[in-house]
């Protein structure tokens, strides 16, 4: 059986989160980036000041949004992308 990738209807199509601007309340900032990370505070600042910058990669569709409205309710632009669909072996 060969290995390849299928792709299912109930499969939730992953998504990133991308912080396009930070805003004038930086800090504020930082510290939600770094809730959502988990991330030191000094790397949470790095992410937050050099836009824009990938903070999720794959997360579901809840997850990303959940981000992206944190991040807006201190000030910041942030947006979701949908990830694009492997290419997928044709036969």
């Amino acid at each position: 059986m060969a290995d390849g990738y299928f792709l299912l209807v109930c499969d939730d199509v992953p998504h990133d989160v991308v912080l396009t601007d930070p805003g004038i309340r930086v800090m504020d900032v930082v510290q939600v980036v770094r809730r959502l990370t988990g991330l030191s505070l000094w790397r949470s600042k790095v992410l937050a000041t050099q836009v824009p910058a990938v903070l999720f990669i794959g997360v579901p569709e809840e997850d990303a949004a959940a981000a992206v409205s944190a991040l807006r309710d201190v000030g910041a632009r942030a947006e979701t992308k949908e990830r694009p669909e492997p290419d997928l072996p044709k036969h």
